[in-house]
């Protein structure tokens, strides 16, 4: 894809927020950072226009907790055109860490999410999106 180049005029202050978002990203430039910000939002319109997406559904959880696993499944069976792969990880004696690749619209990807981060026993839970195209 072809680079063009174009002009920006920013306030001082709006200028030194970019600056340290280059530095706290460690993006190689301004442009990467401008880049960054473009394409956050760009996936957060598609999220509200309900678009096809993909992503991630993180969750961590005591795997003591009587029927999470099965219960976990079962939510999962239920989505299963969005559910692409599970890996399961464990983390210590009593922590679970589960990754769940995702992909379809962006309102079935966030009703799966509340879903599952709500089951009693997750200990934390974040959904990540990202655009397809």
């Amino acid at each position: 894809m072809a680079i063009k180049r174009f002009g920006v005029s920013l306030e001082e202050n709006v200028l030194e927020q970019l600056d340290e978002l280059v530095e706290k990203h460690q993006f190689p430039n301004r442009s990467q950072a401008i880049r960054y910000l473009i394409k956050e939002h760009q996936i957060e319109d598609q999220w509200k226009e309900n678009e096809d997406v993909a992503g991630t559904i993180t969750l961590l959880f005591d795997h003591h907790k009587r029927d999470l696993s099965n219960q976990s499944t079962k939510i999962q069976h239920d989505y299963h055109h969005q559910v692409l792969s599970v890996q399961h990880i464990h983390l210590n004696h009593d922590n679970c860490l589960e990754t769940i690749a995702v992909k379809g619209k962006a309102s079935e990807l966030l009703d799966l999410a509340d879903k599952l981060i709500g089951m009693k026993g997750i200990k934390h839970g974040k959904l990540v999106m990202t655009s397809v195209g």
